[in-house]
């Protein structure tokens, strides 16, 4: 049986790239496909901002006239240094198939000058991330993976050491808060401070303070890259019919924004079911489930208070006040349980904040690291 790895080159094969986790996961009841045309946006969009500082390649697999496996490499120059990463890794349990599609990545990051690979990274550190590694009895929620249970041992296989853990949180918002936290959220707030919902009328402007207070709430954290205003926008665009402004919150301190929180809708709740297609008739079904039955789970995937108040009486109010908010008007929509996440390991303030509000770790994903052997010598970026 020869096996064979073939560069993505085409619209046909970037079509097969996408399809193939859905027969991977064909008997996986907590599969979720994402909807094709959202991930041929993601790998090859021209509206991408990731593209204008990273270069990707894709590959698939092949044995006996089959896909059997998938992964991409990247490059990514927007952080301080250029970073080598791998991502959208999906293939039959197979070490020497592992084994292959790894090294075929790590051979065009290491013609490309980097010493390290880590990932996965599907395909920045704003996008999905990590290999799930606990948690593969629940199906994931929106722009969270989900993977088989041998991916993780045959990454190690290969040489790679973990990283850093993500934990995501699940929170019942039917659940009242210990007595603690109540009593800090009933008291009066503190002079200066305000809590309000996203001003969709002032979009533009609150893109852009979302962007300022997570670029500096974030920065020096393990694996963090800047999000430019860009990234946030075509976030925003791209996820513009699952906004609700009663669910995006910032806290203000004298006028000025110091902190947020952003909770949507859990679209794979919406899609679970439509094969990643929406036509002919998905888009009707999804707008039905949206806008009238509506959805019952949602994900926080962004939260941010600046540095300056992250200690004190400030620092830790506020936090509490964002995710309060969440859960009032979630209840009021129907939302019966929040996931937060990623949530690093080493992260404690954050880990202590979930825990105190009765949220529980229910997954956990995995980033890796290896350290790359140098091209041959003479060898030329493929």
């Amino acid at each position: 049986m020869t096996l064979s790895i073939v560069p993505v080159r085409s619209r046909a094969e970037l079509a097969r790239f996408i399809a193939l986790p859905e027969r991977l996961h064909r008997d996986d009841p907590a599969y979720v496909p994402p909807l094709h045309m959202e991930q041929r946006e993601l790998l090859a969009g021209k509206a991408n901002p990731y593209f204008r500082h990273a270069t990707t390649a894709y590959w698939l697999a092949r044995r006996d006239g089959r896909d059997v496996g998938r992964i991409s490499a990247q490059l990514d120059g927007h952080g301080s240094e250029p970073a080598g990463h791998f991502g959208m890794l999906a293939a039959e349990d197979d070490a020497a198939l592992f084994a292959a599609l790894l090294g075929t990545a790590e051979a065009w990051l290491a013609a490309r000058g980097m010493k390290h690979a880590s990932g996965p990274f599907s395909l920045s550190t704003n996008d999905v991330l990590g290999a799930l590694v606990d948690g593969f009895d629940t199906p994931p929620m929106l722009l969270m993976g989900h993977d088989r249970p041998y991916l993780g041992p045959r990454i190690e296989e290969q040489g790679y050491a973990k990283e850093m853990d993500l934990l995501a949180y699940v929170c019942d918002t039917e659940a009242e808060f210990p007595p603690a936290v109540r009593r800090m959220l009933t008291r009066p707030l503190h002079e200066g401070l305000t809590i309000r919902p996203l001003d969709l009328s002032r979009y533009r402007e609150e893109v852009k303070n979302i962007s300022d207070v997570f670029n500096d709430a974030w920065s020096g954290n393990w694996g963090f890259v800047p999000m430019t205003e860009a990234d946030t926008d075509y976030l925003a665009r791209q996820l513009r019919q699952l906004l609700n402004e009663r669910l995006i919150w910032f806290a203000e301190f004298a006028g000025r924004p110091i902190a947020f929180i952003v909770a949507l809708p859990n679209l794979n709740e919406a899609i679970r079911d439509l094969g990643g297609r929406l036509l002919p008739f998905g888009w009707l079904r999804l707008l039905w489930r949206l806008k009238v039955k509506g959805l019952s789970t949602a994900r926080v995937p962004l939260m941010g208070l600046r540095r300056s108040f992250s200690q004190g009486l400030l620092g830790s109010l506020v936090p509490f006040l964002l995710i309060d908010a969440v859960r009032r008007e979630g209840l009021r929509l129907g939302v019966r349980q929040v996931e937060l996440s990623w949530i690093l390991e080493n992260n404690a303030p954050m880990r202590h904040m979930n825990e105190a509000v009765g949220g529980r770790v229910y997954k956990t994903y995995r980033i890796y690291g290896k350290t790359l052997a140098g091209p041959p010598e003479g060898a030329a970026p493929g």
